[in-house]
Protein backbone atom coordinates (compact mmCIF):
# COMPACT_ATOMS: atom_id res chain seq x y z
CA UNK A 1 0.00 0.00 0.00
CA UNK A 2 1.19 3.43 -0.47
CA UNK A 3 0.60 5.63 2.38
CA UNK A 4 0.76 9.78 2.29
CA UNK A 5 4.57 9.88 2.43
CA UNK A 6 5.30 7.09 -0.12
CA UNK A 7 2.82 9.20 -2.50
CA UNK A 8 4.64 12.46 -2.04
CA UNK A 9 7.68 10.67 -2.58
CA UNK A 10 6.63 8.99 -5.97
CA UNK A 11 5.22 12.36 -6.96
CA UNK A 12 8.46 14.18 -6.50
CA UNK A 13 10.73 11.51 -7.81
CA UNK A 14 8.57 11.89 -11.23
CA UNK A 15 7.86 15.45 -10.73
CA UNK A 16 4.55 14.92 -10.89
CA UNK A 17 2.14 18.31 -10.12
CA UNK A 18 -1.59 17.22 -9.83
CA UNK A 19 -3.54 18.74 -12.61
CA UNK A 20 -7.21 19.74 -12.62
CA UNK A 21 -7.34 18.99 -16.40
CA UNK A 22 -6.72 15.23 -15.49
CA UNK A 23 -9.02 15.48 -12.55
CA UNK A 24 -5.61 13.83 -10.91
CA UNK A 25 -6.40 13.81 -6.98
CA UNK A 26 -3.84 10.42 -5.62
CA UNK A 27 -5.40 8.30 -3.05
CA UNK A 28 -2.97 8.30 0.25
CA UNK A 29 -4.56 6.44 2.91
CA UNK A 30 -4.29 2.43 2.92
CA UNK A 31 -7.68 1.77 4.93
CA UNK A 32 -10.00 3.46 2.02
CA UNK A 33 -8.36 1.28 -0.73
CA UNK A 34 -9.15 -1.45 1.42
CA UNK A 35 -12.45 -0.69 1.42
CA UNK A 36 -12.94 0.16 -2.37
CA UNK A 37 -11.54 -3.46 -2.83
CA UNK A 38 -13.65 -5.30 -0.19
CA UNK A 39 -17.14 -3.30 -1.17
CA UNK A 40 -16.33 -4.56 -4.90
CA UNK A 41 -17.33 -8.15 -4.45
CA UNK A 42 -14.50 -9.26 -6.33
CA UNK A 43 -13.61 -12.79 -7.37
CA UNK A 44 -10.32 -14.03 -7.27
CA UNK A 45 -10.82 -15.37 -11.40
CA UNK A 46 -12.15 -11.52 -12.20
CA UNK A 47 -10.32 -9.40 -14.91
CA UNK A 48 -10.44 -5.79 -13.39
CA UNK A 49 -10.42 -2.42 -15.57
CA UNK A 50 -8.82 0.32 -13.36
CA UNK A 51 -9.21 3.63 -14.86
CA UNK A 52 -6.91 6.51 -13.92
CA UNK A 53 -4.49 4.43 -11.57
CA UNK A 54 -1.90 7.51 -10.94
CA UNK A 55 0.50 6.47 -8.48
CA UNK A 56 -0.73 2.84 -7.64
CA UNK A 57 -2.40 2.95 -4.63
CA UNK A 58 -5.72 1.17 -5.81
CA UNK A 59 -3.92 -0.71 -7.87
CA UNK A 60 -1.80 -2.50 -5.04
CA UNK A 61 -4.97 -3.05 -2.99
CA UNK A 62 -7.04 -4.90 -6.34
CA UNK A 63 -3.70 -7.35 -7.65
CA UNK A 64 -4.44 -9.59 -4.66
CA UNK A 65 -7.97 -9.61 -5.00
CA UNK A 66 -8.27 -10.50 -8.76
CA UNK A 67 -6.65 -12.87 -11.96
CA UNK A 68 -5.53 -9.67 -13.66
CA UNK A 69 -5.83 -5.50 -13.31
CA UNK A 70 -6.18 -3.70 -16.80
CA UNK A 71 -4.44 -0.11 -15.91
CA UNK A 72 -5.84 2.30 -18.11
CA UNK A 73 -3.52 5.63 -17.57
CA UNK A 74 -3.87 8.91 -20.30
CA UNK A 75 -0.60 9.81 -18.12
CA UNK A 76 2.06 8.80 -20.22
CA UNK A 77 4.91 9.08 -16.82
CA UNK A 78 2.49 7.83 -14.64
CA UNK A 79 1.59 4.75 -17.16
CA UNK A 80 5.19 4.41 -17.44
CA UNK A 81 6.50 4.34 -13.57
CA UNK A 82 3.20 1.90 -12.61
CA UNK A 83 4.69 -1.79 -13.58
CA UNK A 84 7.69 -0.43 -11.47
CA UNK A 85 6.07 0.83 -8.87
CA UNK A 86 4.14 -2.80 -8.56
CA UNK A 87 7.39 -4.68 -8.91
CA UNK A 88 8.98 -3.28 -6.42
CA UNK A 89 5.96 -3.40 -4.09
CA UNK A 90 4.26 -6.54 -4.37
CA UNK A 91 6.74 -8.36 -7.08
CA UNK A 92 4.76 -11.17 -6.90
CA UNK A 93 1.80 -9.92 -8.33
CA UNK A 94 3.34 -7.98 -10.51
CA UNK A 95 2.47 -10.80 -13.63
CA UNK A 96 -1.60 -9.73 -12.94
CA UNK A 97 -1.08 -6.25 -14.15
CA UNK A 98 -1.48 -4.92 -17.41
CA UNK A 99 -0.78 -0.76 -18.09
CA UNK A 100 -2.91 0.44 -20.99
CA UNK A 101 -1.92 3.77 -21.95
CA UNK A 102 -5.02 5.42 -23.13
CA UNK A 103 -7.83 7.64 -23.13
CA UNK A 104 -10.58 5.66 -20.81
CA UNK A 105 -13.23 8.16 -22.22
CA UNK A 106 -12.50 6.47 -25.89
CA UNK A 107 -10.59 3.31 -25.24
CA UNK A 108 -11.97 0.52 -27.21
CA UNK A 109 -11.94 -3.42 -26.31
CA UNK A 110 -9.70 -4.11 -28.94
CA UNK A 111 -7.71 -1.94 -27.57
CA UNK A 112 -7.85 -3.81 -23.75
CA UNK A 113 -7.33 -6.58 -25.18
CA UNK A 114 -9.50 -8.68 -22.87
CA UNK A 115 -12.97 -8.89 -21.66
CA UNK A 116 -13.10 -7.57 -18.17
CA UNK A 117 -15.60 -8.45 -15.62
CA UNK A 118 -15.84 -5.43 -13.11
CA UNK A 119 -14.74 -1.64 -13.64
CA UNK A 120 -13.29 -0.68 -10.17
CA UNK A 121 -11.59 2.72 -10.11
CA UNK A 122 -11.14 6.56 -8.40
CA UNK A 123 -12.52 8.13 -11.47
CA UNK A 124 -11.21 11.70 -11.91
CA UNK A 125 -13.86 14.18 -11.16
CA UNK A 126 -14.44 15.81 -14.45
CA UNK A 127 -15.11 13.12 -16.71
CA UNK A 128 -16.46 10.57 -14.58
CA UNK A 129 -19.88 9.89 -16.11
CA UNK A 130 -18.56 10.07 -19.70
CA UNK A 131 -15.97 7.37 -18.30
CA UNK A 132 -18.80 5.30 -16.82
CA UNK A 133 -21.13 5.63 -19.85
CA UNK A 134 -18.43 4.36 -22.55
CA UNK A 135 -17.02 1.66 -20.93
CA UNK A 136 -20.77 -0.05 -20.31
CA UNK A 137 -21.81 0.23 -23.97
CA UNK A 138 -17.81 -0.63 -25.11
CA UNK A 139 -17.20 -3.79 -22.12
CA UNK A 140 -20.85 -5.97 -22.31
CA UNK A 141 -18.64 -8.13 -20.27
CA UNK A 142 -18.60 -5.60 -17.43
CA UNK A 143 -21.41 -7.11 -15.03
CA UNK A 144 -20.46 -4.63 -12.39
CA UNK A 145 -18.48 -1.18 -10.94
CA UNK A 146 -17.58 0.08 -8.21
CA UNK A 147 -16.06 3.82 -8.23
CA UNK A 148 -15.12 6.70 -6.85
CA UNK A 149 -16.73 10.13 -7.38
CA UNK A 150 -17.58 13.41 -6.63
CA UNK A 151 -20.80 12.96 -3.63
CA UNK A 152 -22.74 15.33 -5.79
CA UNK A 153 -21.93 13.44 -8.85
CA UNK A 154 -22.70 10.13 -7.35
CA UNK A 155 -25.89 11.36 -5.78
CA UNK A 156 -27.08 12.03 -9.96
CA UNK A 157 -25.70 8.51 -10.79
CA UNK A 158 -28.02 6.86 -8.16
CA UNK A 159 -30.91 8.92 -8.07
CA UNK A 160 -34.46 7.86 -9.35
CA UNK A 161 -37.86 9.36 -11.08
CA UNK A 162 -38.96 11.89 -8.90
CA UNK A 163 -35.99 13.13 -7.20
CA UNK A 164 -34.24 16.08 -7.56
CA UNK A 165 -30.95 14.99 -8.60
CA UNK A 166 -32.58 12.76 -11.26
CA UNK A 167 -31.49 13.65 -14.31
CA UNK A 168 -29.20 12.69 -17.70
CA UNK A 169 -26.53 11.26 -15.89
CA UNK A 170 -29.59 8.95 -14.07
CA UNK A 171 -31.53 7.87 -17.05
CA UNK A 172 -28.53 6.88 -18.76
CA UNK A 173 -26.85 5.11 -16.72
CA UNK A 174 -30.21 3.70 -15.55
CA UNK A 175 -30.42 1.91 -19.27
CA UNK A 176 -27.20 -0.12 -18.66
CA UNK A 177 -27.59 -1.04 -14.47
CA UNK A 178 -28.45 -0.57 -11.18
CA UNK A 179 -27.10 2.32 -9.19
CA UNK A 180 -26.75 2.45 -5.68
CA UNK A 181 -24.22 4.78 -3.11
CA UNK A 182 -22.68 3.00 -1.15
CA UNK A 183 -20.29 4.70 0.72
CA UNK A 184 -19.07 8.73 1.15
CA UNK A 185 -15.60 9.15 1.08
CA UNK A 186 -13.86 12.19 3.13
CA UNK A 187 -11.76 14.77 1.27
CA UNK A 188 -8.55 13.83 3.85
CA UNK A 189 -7.69 10.97 2.08
CA UNK A 190 -7.18 12.56 -0.79
CA UNK A 191 -3.70 14.62 -1.96
CA UNK A 192 -3.86 17.19 -3.20
CA UNK A 193 -7.20 17.88 -0.92
CA UNK A 194 -9.96 18.35 -2.94
CA UNK A 195 -13.27 21.05 -2.20
CA UNK A 196 -15.53 18.76 -2.27
CA UNK A 197 -16.01 15.04 -0.80
CA UNK A 198 -16.44 12.10 -2.75
CA UNK A 199 -18.38 8.93 -2.69
CA UNK A 200 -18.84 4.86 -3.70
CA UNK A 201 -21.41 4.15 -6.30
CA UNK A 202 -21.84 -0.06 -6.73
CA UNK A 203 -23.55 -0.74 -10.21
CA UNK A 204 -24.86 -3.58 -11.21
CA UNK A 205 -25.58 -4.89 -14.79
CA UNK A 206 -29.39 -5.22 -16.10
CA UNK A 207 -31.17 -5.85 -19.48
CA UNK A 208 -31.45 -2.68 -20.96
CA UNK A 209 -35.04 -1.74 -22.10
CA UNK A 210 -36.10 -2.78 -25.84
CA UNK A 211 -35.47 0.51 -27.47
CA UNK A 212 -32.41 1.50 -29.92
CA UNK A 213 -30.14 2.84 -27.36
CA UNK A 214 -29.37 6.29 -29.30
CA UNK A 215 -32.82 7.16 -29.71
CA UNK A 216 -33.37 6.90 -26.38
CA UNK A 217 -30.39 9.01 -24.60
CA UNK A 218 -31.84 11.81 -27.92
CA UNK A 219 -35.11 11.79 -26.00
CA UNK A 220 -33.60 12.19 -22.51
CA UNK A 221 -31.07 14.46 -23.55
CA UNK A 222 -34.32 16.63 -25.13
CA UNK A 223 -36.04 16.03 -22.01
CA UNK A 224 -34.04 17.75 -19.92
CA UNK A 225 -32.77 20.25 -21.42
CA UNK A 226 -35.25 22.46 -20.34
CA UNK A 227 -36.33 20.43 -17.44
CA UNK A 228 -38.67 23.02 -15.69
CA UNK A 229 -41.38 22.68 -19.19
CA UNK A 230 -43.55 19.66 -18.96
CA UNK A 231 -42.32 16.81 -21.64
CA UNK A 232 -45.21 18.30 -24.23
CA UNK A 233 -42.76 22.34 -24.18
CA UNK A 234 -39.38 20.16 -23.67
CA UNK A 235 -39.90 17.90 -26.60
CA UNK A 236 -41.22 19.87 -29.31
CA UNK A 237 -37.89 20.84 -30.77
CA UNK A 238 -37.19 16.46 -30.99
CA UNK A 239 -40.75 15.81 -32.49
CA UNK A 240 -41.31 18.57 -34.68
CA UNK A 241 -43.58 20.60 -32.59
CA UNK A 242 -45.28 20.52 -29.08
CA UNK A 243 -48.59 19.19 -30.71
CA UNK A 244 -46.61 16.12 -32.40
CA UNK A 245 -44.86 15.80 -29.10
CA UNK A 246 -48.18 15.93 -27.10
CA UNK A 247 -49.27 13.07 -29.36
CA UNK A 248 -46.41 11.06 -28.88
CA UNK A 249 -46.96 11.41 -25.42
CA UNK A 250 -50.62 10.09 -24.91
CA UNK A 251 -49.93 7.15 -27.95
CA UNK A 252 -46.84 6.02 -25.17
CA UNK A 253 -49.34 6.39 -22.24
CA UNK A 254 -47.42 8.97 -20.62
CA UNK A 255 -49.39 12.78 -19.25
CA UNK A 256 -47.86 15.42 -21.75
CA UNK A 257 -48.07 17.67 -18.90
CA UNK A 258 -45.55 16.11 -16.76
CA UNK A 259 -41.78 16.78 -16.68
CA UNK A 260 -38.73 14.60 -17.48
CA UNK A 261 -37.61 13.65 -13.70
CA UNK A 262 -40.76 12.07 -13.31
CA UNK A 263 -40.11 9.41 -16.51
CA UNK A 264 -38.40 6.00 -15.99
CA UNK A 265 -35.80 4.96 -18.58
CA UNK A 266 -38.63 2.41 -19.29
CA UNK A 267 -41.15 5.43 -20.29
CA UNK A 268 -38.39 7.13 -22.45
CA UNK A 269 -37.41 3.93 -24.31
CA UNK A 270 -41.50 3.70 -24.66
CA UNK A 271 -41.80 6.68 -26.51
CA UNK A 272 -38.40 6.59 -28.23
CA UNK A 273 -39.98 3.39 -30.00
CA UNK A 274 -43.47 5.08 -30.81
CA UNK A 275 -41.81 7.66 -32.46
CA UNK A 276 -40.40 5.00 -34.91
Amino acid sequence: MLGPADVRRLASELDIRPTKRLGQNFVHDPNTVRRIVSSAGLDPDDVVIEVGPGLGSLTLALLPACATVLAVEIDPVLAARLPRTVADRAPGLADRLRVVEDDAVRVSARRLGAAPDALVANLPYNVSVPVVLHLLEELPSLSRALVMVQAEVADRMAAGPGSRTYGVPSAKIAWYACARRVATVPRAVFWPVPNVDSALVLLTRREPPPGDRRAVFAVVDAAFAQRRKTLRAALAGWAGSAARAGELLEAAGIDPSTRGEQLTVADFARLAAVAG
